[in-house]
């Protein structure tokens, strides 16, 4: 199992991007969370299986084809098991 904290930018805001990301994270049984950010990037972590969790971060460096990824920040962290499913923070 492992997390990761990801940050991405460009035209990643009103376009469906986290519903986008919750469907395939659902999809994948992957838990944990995905937000907007102030500064138009979006934010999220995702804990789950090893092999998932890179499936996820692939769809994230694309989105949905009304985004335009620019930037895809990734950051490898502990696995906490913190989470029980995942949601879209407000």
């Amino acid at each position: 199992m492992i997390r990761y904290n990801v940050f991405i930018s460009g035209k990643v805001q009103l376009v469906g991007f986290r519903s986008y990301i919750k469907k395939k994270a659902d999809e994948l049984e992957i838990k944990g969370w995905i937000r907007n950010l102030d500064d138009g990037r979006i934010e999220a972590v995702f804990e789950g299986e090893e092999n998932n969790v890179k499936i996820i971060l692939e769809y994230c460096r694309k989105g949905p084809i009304s985004a335009e990824v620019k930037n895809f920040d990734m950051k490898k962290e502990e696995y906490k098991n913190e989470f029980r499913k995942f949601e879209i923070k407000i």
